[in-house]
């Protein structure tokens, strides 16, 4: 059995880079890998943590950190429940910037509320 003369190879310039990708899904790898290296270094440790995160193979994990595949949506929703880097990036993706003042809002009152405890133990023991 042979292969016909048409259809055997990829045309040049069809959307797709030469890894087999569609193009906007290695724009999300990149930048997701981007946020974890920016959130956990770029250290195998970092790969663990994601890992018990969201319940990835380790080999899984490393590979978003490579940027070579972006996490399924399951796996985001682990993801962007523990890491503020990755929260921003797939906000930014989606182009919703706007709601990271909102995610930044609620850190800034949760870092005033702990500030207030920590004075209010101080003067309690004074």
């Amino acid at each position: 059995m042979s292969f016909p003369k048409k259809g055997k190879f990829f045309p040049k310039k069809n959307g797709y880079d030469n890894s087999g990708q569609h193009e906007p899904d290695k724009v999300f790898a990149v930048e997701i890998a981007a946020a974890l290296r920016r959130s956990l270094g770029d250290s195998s440790a970092g790969a663990k943590v994601v890992a018990s995160w969201t319940g990835a193979n380790e080999k899984t994990v490393k590979n978003w950190f490579a940027g070579k595949y972006g996490p399924s949506g399951e796996h985001l929703v682990s993801l962007v429940r523990h890491s503020d880097e990755a929260l921003g990036t797939f906000l930014a993706l989606a182009g919703r910037q706007d709601l990271m003042v909102a995610v930044k809002l609620a850190a800034a009152e949760q870092a005033i509320e702990d500030l207030l405890t920590a004075v209010r133990q101080l003067g309690a023991r004074g």
